[in-house]
């Protein structure tokens, strides 16, 4: 039912043109397609059920996110809703939850996680802004440059040091930080994929100490476990798109007389290809029925190394059999890579991620 729904969303509002009018739009998706998100349960779908979520386990969220994929859909679910929004309800005081959190579910509010600083290394641990404590409350200084999907958002989750060095995992704690906070200013990039993220600048932003949220790195891992299966699966359904589309096109492009699909060199290229997206489904399945266990955070990481380095080659094949055709805006083979790209690179490289799956393994 949840793979029908997302489905018939995609049917009914998403083409190749819209999504890039979708993109063209100032935060870099379709304001319209969000709150609809929000009135069918998706953007619901992966908070608790004692919050007015749907409690969607790990099974559900792969499923969605492949529909997802598979569509192309701009709409930041990933980031603004599997990490972001579960990160506050994960560490929000309640009275920050009376006041967030059914704004939240109902897509009218929207948070972006601001975590990742210009000295981070793929992956590795580098907060440079400061938290000092003043009177009741704290003054935050620094630069956040990477939120991802922080175009127009509401509110940001920035980490901050209490104390040590940049790199010291310990010290360092979260504050939500409204979007119209005095001394917070925001400037909004264009990700390679089209979307926007935002950099933010922090000069002595006041909080109140309510607006300090529970945890530190380990609330972020936590919350980033689910949203990195949203993100692979997500991946595995823009990979089967790309596939989908290409067997299409060999099939039907005839070159000498022939349909491009019948020579044997292509077809080995795609038969190549078929594996690879097997084997990406296969990892997740692994994943999936960790769920709940210790193991789960290792096997999203393996499938995610995995799928980040192959989506990669899947897209740069796809392009081929396309040729020049397949990097223009015409076709959904360019974007569908793009946004491969940006997966891929986000939040680390594929190699980041296989030496935390190995790590585990230790």
């Amino acid at each position: 039912m949840l793979k029908a729904l997302t489905e018939r969303f995609v049917t009914d509002h998403y083409d190749h043109d819209s999504r890039r009018a979708f993109l063209s739009e100032p935060n870099g998706f379709s304001g319209t397609n969000w709150a609809l998100l929000g009135e069918l349960g998706l953007i619901a779908a992966p908070f608790p059920e004692d919050m007015g979520g749907l409690g969607l386990d790990a099974t559900g969220i792969a499923t969605v996110f492949e529909a997802l994929g598979r569509g192309l859909v701009v709409e930041p679910l990933a980031e603004a809703v599997v990490l972001a929004g579960r990160l506050f309800a994960m560490t929000a005081s309640d009275a920050l939850r009376d006041e967030w959190l059914d704004a939240l579910i109902s897509g009218e509010r929207r948070l972006a996680l601001a975590h990742a600083e210009a000295g981070a290394r793929d992956g590795s641990i580098w907060v440079e802004t400061a938290a000092e404590a003043r009177g009741d409350g704290f003054a935050l200084n620094g630069a956040k440059p990477f939120s991802i999907a922080g175009g127009g958002a509401d509110g940001y989750i920035v980490t901050a040091r209490l104390s040590g060095a940049p790199g010291d995992a310990d010290g360092i704690a979260l504050f939500l930080v409204g979007a119209d906070a005095p001394g917070l200013a925001a400037r909004d990039w264009t990700a390679a994929d089209g979307s926007r993220a935002t950099a933010l600048t922090l000069e002595n932003v006041a909080l109140g100490a309510e607006a300090r949220l529970s945890g530190g790195l380990d609330a972020i891992a936590r919350a980033d476990e689910l949203a990195g299966l949203a993100r692979s699966a997500e991946a595995l359904g823009i990979m089967q798109r790309l596939f989908d589309d290409t067997l299409d096109y060999l099939r039907t492009r005839d070159q000498f007389g022939a349909p491009l699909g019948s020579f044997q060199a292509i077809q080995h290229r795609m038969a190549e290809q078929y594996i690879a997206i097997e084997q990406s489904r296969a990892l997740i399945d692994y994943a999936l029925v960790s769920w709940g266990s210790a193991d789960f955070a290792r096997t999203v990481q393996g499938a995610r190394a995995f799928i980040a380095d192959a989506s990669l080659k899947l897209g740069h094949e796809m392009i081929q059999f396309h040729g020049g055709m397949g990097v223009t805006d015409e076709l959904a083979i360019g974007s569908g890579h793009k946004r491969l790209l940006v997966l891929s690179r986000w939040p680390e490289s594929p190699l980041a991620s296989l030496d935390r799956y190995a790590a585990a393994l230790n």
